[in-house]
């Protein structure tokens, strides 16, 4: 047995997150949330796997220094501190826990809610302060108003949830969701403009990206309602908070409630701190015992399938498809792979640009299978890591421009992938197909058809379709004791030259491949090897 793959916790895990990851003896945990970084930067070196929290940053200094890593887990939703560019160019998938978190980020973006619809945390203050301002504390009920919903993910959908139960007016902005489920969720689809100028509250729940950064700026605070509320307990950074104070300090907002800040912890002489309108909480979107629970599972069953059995669920930085897909698409990436590196080998000049075409009944998947292509036309020509990752990245670095398209289902194949290669001088096209019972082939080298299967050693053989060609040829190999698995012979009238594609159960030498090209009547010979 192999030894086990090393996976590093920068930041605590629970203990059912661990138990999951070392339940098959082909993972080593090591707790090292308690180091220092610079110590944690040295002890990261040959580990695969790398787990953190919100703590850590896992910027491009460490993730440089862990060399071997395969996979980050960021236990938790967000990945703003984890260097994505940075783990992309490394060849290093990263994963989220994006489920783990949703009911009590949701609860919690309620709570504010209620908390700034009645005052509750005023009052409170008041309370211990010694006062009785019942007179003066004066709140609204939820029942008819409206929530305005930025983002309906996992959370989003929850808080709708919960808003449709008080009695809530629903709007909603996501350029994702379809009709049918705005009408499941009885809400009403908006514009972000339209939803700031109509709604009482409003609650974000989106990724920080760049072009969510400072999304609720000046401009956007102005489109909203002097007695509207903003919620934000999604990632900090989504809402100009100098905006926010200038704001609330002007009246041109009721109130607003932030559990997440652009810096964190938030710094004790922020603005924001000091503004009487403002609920603060720190960060507890996922600070349950339940929350902490689900993410540490989540993440553990995500990290132990990626190092053991390449399965990237739940990756932020690698062409997406849903879990189901992933396992279906398995195969067909597997030969999109092996196209690209038949097309590799048997381009005659640089590589400049590559048409990838999909035919199949899978809604996702062309991006990966254009992924897993030039994954296979740079495997011979790149050192370093090189996977599904961050392969369309060093290609596009390399010059080489890769347009993906899809082609109706063709009878007879479950997949069929055609992978055509421009060069300054010569074009070349590779075709390959899954057929219905799962078996792969490839079928086709520029105009001639074949059927072979792509795997182990390949020969490739033009000549002259005249007769004693492949008599010569099965001869010479004969000869050197080298056994043929598998022969298909297409011939070109037009041309009057043929194509062989001869499967080998061993690879030859250089010499020996320069050897038949010397035959009579013999144009080309070319060797690709396709060993797991």
């Amino acid at each position: 047995m192999s030894d086990p793959k090393r996976l590093v916790l920068a930041d605590p895990l629970s203990a059912e997150g661990v138990a999951i990851l070392e339940e098959t003896g082909a993972i080593k945990v090591e707790d090292l949330s308690s180091l220092p970084r610079e110590e944690l930067k040295r002890r990261l070196v040959g580990s695969a796997g790398l787990v953190v929290r919100s703590r850590t940053r896992a910027d491009r200094e460490l993730i440089e220094a862990a060399e071997g890593l395969e996979v980050i887990g960021r236990a938790g939703v967000g990945t703003d501190n984890i260097d994505l560019d940075a783990a992309t160019r490394q060849g290093v998938a990263v994963l989220n826990a994006p489920a783990g978190n949703t009911l009590s980020t949701a609860e919690l973006t309620f709570g504010l809610l209620l908390t700034t619809a009645r005052g509750i945390a005023e009052a409170d203050r008041s309370m211990h302060e010694l006062r009785w301002d019942r007179g003066r504390i004066r709140g609204t009920q939820l029942s008819g108003k409206t929530l305005g919903v930025v983002g309906a993910g996992r959370i989003g959908t929850e808080v709708i949830l919960r808003a449709r139960a008080f009695g809530m007016q629903v709007l909603v902005t996501d350029p994702y969701l379809t009709p049918e489920r705005i009408s499941d969720l009885n809400v009403e689809a908006a514009d972000l403009d339209d939803l700031l100028r109509r709604s009482d509250y409003v609650t974000l729940h989106l990724p920080l990206t760049e072009e969510t950064t400072s999304l609720i700026d000046e401009e956007r605070i102005r489109l909203m309602r002097p007695e509207a509320v903003l919620i934000n307990a999604a990632r900090g950074g989504l809402v100009d908070e100098e905006a926010l104070v200038a704001a609330l300090e002007e009246g041109r907002l009721r109130a607003a409630a932030l559990d997440v800040y652009e810096v964190e912890p938030l710094p004790a002489d922020h603005p924001l701190r000091h503004v009487r309108n403002l609920v603060l909480t720190p960060h507890l979107g996922a600070s349950t015992p339940e929350a902490q629970r689900e993410i540490a599972i989540e993440i553990a069953h995500a990290m132990r399938d990626a190092l053991l059995e390449g399965k990237l669920r739940n990756a932020v930085n690698v062409p997406s498809a849903g879990t189901a897909d992933l396992e279906r698409l398995r195969p067909v990436i597997d030969l999109g792979r092996r196209l690209g590196m038949v097309a590799a080998e048997l381009s005659e000049s640089r590589i400049e640009r590559v048409s990838v075409r999909l035919a199949g009944q899978m809604p996702s998947g062309l991006r990966l299978v254009a992924s897993a292509v030039a994954e296979g036309l740079l495997r011979r020509s790149l050192a370093g890591p090189l996977n599904l990752v961050n392969s369309l990245l060093l290609a596009e670095e390399r010059g080489i421009e890769i347009v993906r398209s899809r082609v109706k289902p063709l009878t007879g194949h479950s997949a069929w992938i055609e992978v055509s290669v421009h060069g300054r001088e010569a074009d070349r096209t590779i075709a390959g197909s899954l057929r219905e019972d799962g078996s792969a082939t490839l079928v086709r080298v520029d105009a001639y058809p074949v059927n072979v299967s792509p795997v182990g050693s390949l020969l490739f053989v033009w000549n002259r379709d005249v007769p004693g060609v492949i008599g010569r040829v099965g001869t010479k190999l004969g000869d050197a004791g080298v056994n043929i698995g598998e022969f298909h012979q297409s011939r070109d009238a037009d041309s009057g030259e043929a194509l062989a594609v001869i499967g080998l159960d061993a690879g030859l030498s250089p010499a020996f491949v320069e050897q038949l090209v010397a035959l009579d009547d013999v144009l080309d010979v070319r060797q690709v090897d396709l060993s797991d």
